[in-house]
C-alpha cells in the first residue's frame, strides 16, 4: 500500500463540505475518500485471525468476491487455533454462483483462499500474522475475549481492523482499543452490520431536526428460539480434541485473558454460553440492536445501567441466561430499554419516542414518524403502536447479507483514503460495550451502576441519579438535547402549565404565594 496519510474527522467534514450534507439528507453515507483516492489498484492484504462461521461464510467471502470482482485486495494470512475440518457444513461460500461447502478451521479455510498449509502465514500463533510486514489489514473473528489483545497489538504493528462484534470482552478493554485507535490513527471498525444502513442517519436527521421533540425513551429487542438451545446449534465434531486445537492458546491463560481449565468441546465451539469467553445475548446479540439506535438517537455513553434476566429454561450447563434486558438511562435525559429472550420469537417493536412524536421502525429498513396527541387530562393506558404516520424507507437493500457488503466497500474505502470515520469506529463500540456490559455485571452482582464518559470509571448507582433530576425539575430546568441537535433547544421539549399552577407555592408565615407582588 501506499505511504498512509492521516485525516482528521475536521479536515473531513470541511473537505466534503455541502457534497457531504446532500448525501446523507437523502439517506446515504457520505463517501469516505478525501479528495482523490490514493493507491486505488494498489492491492491490499488480508490475515483472518478466527477462521470460524462467521469470519468464514461473511469475511472471507466478501473478500474473495471483491478479489473475484477485480478489486485490489487479498487474503494472504490465516490464524485460528483449531486445525479445522471440512465435516462442518453450515460454513457455505458462493463461488462463480455456486454454493460449496467450505468448513471452518486453519487449513480447510486456508486451502479455500488458495495457501498452502507450510505458508509462514497459515499458523496458529496470531503473533506471526502481526509481525509480518506483508499484512495490510487484520480481520478478527475470534470469540470476545480475544478480540481486544488483538486489536491493540494490530494497530501498534501499523496495520488496520475490522473487528466483529462486540468489540471486546470488557468496558476496560473497550478503552484501551479507543486510545490506541486515536494514538495511532490506524483505520478501525466494529462488524455491526445493521450500521451500513442508511436508515439510522436519517432517523437521526428527524431526531436533531426537532421533528419527535424531546427523545424520551429508546425500545429494541432480540427475540429468537431453538428447540437445541442458543448456540448449541454450532457443531461439536470428534476432531476438536487436544491435539487438533491449540486450547492454551484459545484460552490466553498466560495472557490473562481467561481462566486455565480442562479442555471442553463445547466451552471451545459453543464458547458463547460462557462468560470466560463471551457475554451471552448482551453482548452478541444486544450489541446489533444497541449499536443502530445509538447511531439513530445521538446519544453514545450512559450514566445509570440495571441488568436483568435469568435462566429459566436453557437448563444445559451454560452461564449465560435466557432471558435478559439491560435499562440505560443517559445524561440528555433518555431511557434505553434492551431486551429478549433465546426462547420465543415473538419480538418488541423498535422505537424511539419523543414529546412530539414517536419513530417506529419496520423491518430494520424503513420507519414511521407518527405525530403524538398532547393531552391535558387524564387518560388511560395508551395501546397505539405508534406506527401510522408516513413510511420512510430508502431503496438500501438490506437482505441476503447486503448490509455487511456495504459495511465492507465502507471499510475498503476508508482505508485507501485513510478516513478514520469508518461506519462504526471504536468510539461507537465503546459506547455499547459500556452499556451492555454494565448490564452484564449488574446481573451477575445484583447491583445498578454509574459510568463516568469523561475517565471511563465505573462505580455502584446511589441515590443521586433521582436527587439530580428532582433538582433540575425543582428549578424549572430545561432538557439536555442529544447530540447534533440543529432545532431550536426547546422544540418540543417544553410543557404548558394551565392557569391554575400560578396558585402553586409554599405558604410562608400564613401567606398565600399566588397573591404575592
Amino acid at each position: 500500500m501506499t505511504e498512509k496519510k492521516t485525516v482528521s474527522r475536521r479536515d473531513f467534514m470541511q473537505t466534503t463540505g455541502a457534497a457531504t450534507g446532500a448525501l446523507v439528507t437523502a439517506g446515504a453515507f457520505a463517501h469516505p475518500a478525501i479528495g482523490s483516492i490514493k493507491g486505488a489498484n494498489e492491492r491490499i492484504n488480508f490475515a483472518v485471525l478466527g477462521a470460524g462461521g462467521r469470519a468464514t461464510s461473511a469475511h472471507v467471502r466478501h473478500l474473495t468476491d471483491m478479489k473475484a470482482e477485480g478489486k485490489a485486495v487479498d487474503i494472504i494470512g490465516i490464524c485460528d487455533v483449531w486445525d479445522g475440518s471440512k465435516d462442518v457444513k453450515d460454513v457455505r461460500i458462493k463461488v462463480s454462483g455456486n454454493w460449496v461447502t467450505v468448513g471452518r478451521g486453519l487449513y480447510p479455510v486456508a486451502e479455500f483462499c488458495g495457501l498452502k498449509t507450510d505458508d509462514k502465514l497459515v499458523t496458529k500463533d496470531y503473533r506471526k500474522i502481526l509481525a509480518s510486514k506483508d499484512v495490510d489489514a487484520v480481520v478478527i473473528g475470534t470469540p470476545d475475549h480475544w478480540h481486544a489483545k488483538m486489536a491493540i497489538e494490530a494497530m501498534e504493528s501499523g496495520k488496520d481492523v475490522y473487528c466483529e462484534k462486540p468489540m471486546c470482552h470488557t468496558i476496560d478493554e473497550a478503552k484501551q482499543i479507543t486510545d490506541t485507535q486515536a494514538k495511532t490513527k490506524q483505520i478501525f471498525t466494529v462488524g455491526v452490520q445493521s450500521t451500513a444502513h442508511p436508515i439510522w442517519k436519517m432517523a437521526n436527521d428527524a431526531i436533531t431536526s426537532g421533528k419527535i421533540g424531546h427523545v424520551m425513551q429508546v425500545q429494541t429487542s432480540y427475540y429468537r428460539n431453538s428447540d437445541v438451545g442458543q448456540w448449541r446449534y454450532y457443531p461439536l465434531l470428534e476432531s476438536m480434541n487436544p491435539k487438533t486445537v491449540d486450547w492454551k492458546m484459545f484460552l490466553g491463560t498466560e495472557f490473562g485473558l481467561a481462566p486455565d481449565q480442562p479442555f471442553n468441546r463445547a466451552k471451545y465451539a459453543q464458547w458463547r454460553c460462557y462468560w470466560d469467553f463471551g457475554g451471552g445475548m448482551y453482548t452478541d446479540l444486544f450489541v446489533h440492536q444497541l449499536t443502530h439506535m445509538l447511531q439513530a438517537t445521538g446519544i453514545r455513553f450512559p450514566r445509570r445501567v440495571v441488568g436483568g434476566g435469568g435462566l429459566y429454561l436453557e437448563y444445559d450447563g451454560r452461564d449465560v441466561p435466557d432471558v435478559a434486558t439491560v435499562v440505560a438511562d443517559y445524561d440528555e435525559g433518555c431511557q434505553v430499554i434492551v431486551t429478549a429472550t433465546m426462547a420465543n420469537n415473538t419480538p418488541l417493536p423498535e422505537v424511539i419516542r419523543g414529546h412530539t412524536g414517536t419513530i417506529a421502525f419496520e423491518n430494520g429498513d424503513s420507519y414511521r414518524l407518527t405525530p403524538q396527541e398532547l393531552a391535558s387530562k387524564p387518560a388511560p393506558p395508551s395501546f397505539k403502536k405508534g406506527d401510522s404516520g408516513p413510511l420512510v424507507t430508502t431503496p438500501f437493500n438490506a437482505g441476503g447479507d447486503a448490509d455487511t457488503r456495504a459495511l465492507w466497500d465502507h471499510f475498503i474505502e476508508c482505508l485507501r483514503s485513510r478516513n478514520t470515520e469508518t461506519l462504526c469506529p471504536a468510539e461507537t463500540g465503546y459506547a455499547a460495550i459500556a452499556t451492555v456490559n454494565l448490564g452484564v455485571d449488574s446481573y451477575r452482582q445484583g447491583k445498578a451502576y454509574f459510568f463516568d464518559k469523561e475517565t471511563g470509571k465505573v462505580s455502584e448507582a446511589d441515590d443521586s441519579w433521582a436527587k439530580k433530576w428532582e433538582k433540575v425539575s425543582h428549578e424549572r430546568g430545561k432538557p439536555n438535547q442529544v447530540m447534533g441537535w440543529k432545532a431550536d433547544p426547546l422544540e418540543g421539549s417544553v410543557l404548558v402549565p394551565p392557569a391554575y399552577q400560578k396558585l402553586e407555592g409554599d405558604w410562608v408565615d400564613g401567606q398565600d404565594p399566588a397573591k404575592k407582588a
